[in-house]
């Protein structure tokens, strides 16, 4: 009978390898331990939540979104009971059912459904978007979505007005 072979292991170049990218979110408003902490792109909310030792016991939490995935640079505010959100604290987070700003979709911040909406985007561009997100980070500029395979000049000049990266 003949020995048997053993085969060679197959190496993976570190350049093919998808490395996580750590993004900083700052959670202000009713958690334990309010501050900046560093996450995992494709985190979401509620592993920030149960990062800052999870809500205080007069938390609103109908209004926070727990599935949404965290972006870099994001703001994460959870209300307390009776308050109003401040404005500039929301523009990263989902919108309220109802009240959509019909204005510009952020191309980080938003989900499947309302990258969509965005003039020659459809299923398989939004998914990129996302992806992209994901494994490079933010999107630094509008311009910077021209990196996603299918979208050129002229897809650019049709979508640019409805967006943003803020």
């Amino acid at each position: 009978m003949p020995a048997a072979q053993v085969a060679e292991p197959i190496r993976v170049e570190p350049e093919s390898i998808n490395e996580p990218v750590s993004i900083h979110v700052d959670i202000k408003g009713k958690v334990q331990n309010p501050g900046v902490y560093v996450m995992m792109g494709g985190d979401r909310i509620m592993d920030l939540i149960e990062l800052a030792g999870g809500i205080l016991s007069d938390a609103e939490m109908n209004y926070v979104n727990l599935a949404q995935k965290l972006t870099d640079e994001m703001v994460v505010y959870i209300p307390g009971i009776g308050e109003e959100i401040p404005e500039a604290l929301t523009v990263n987070q989902a919108p309220v059912a109802g009240e959509r700003d019909a204005s510009k979709i952020n191309l980080n911040s938003a989900d499947q459904a309302m990258l969509e909406t965005i003039p020659g985007i459809g299923p398989a561009k939004a998914q990129a978007i996302i992806d992209y997100r994901e494994t490079t980070g933010a999107f630094q500029s509008i311009e910077d979505i021209m990196r996603i395979s299918g979208i050129g000049e002229k897809t650019f000049e049709k979508l640019k007005d409805s967006i943003v990266v803020n």
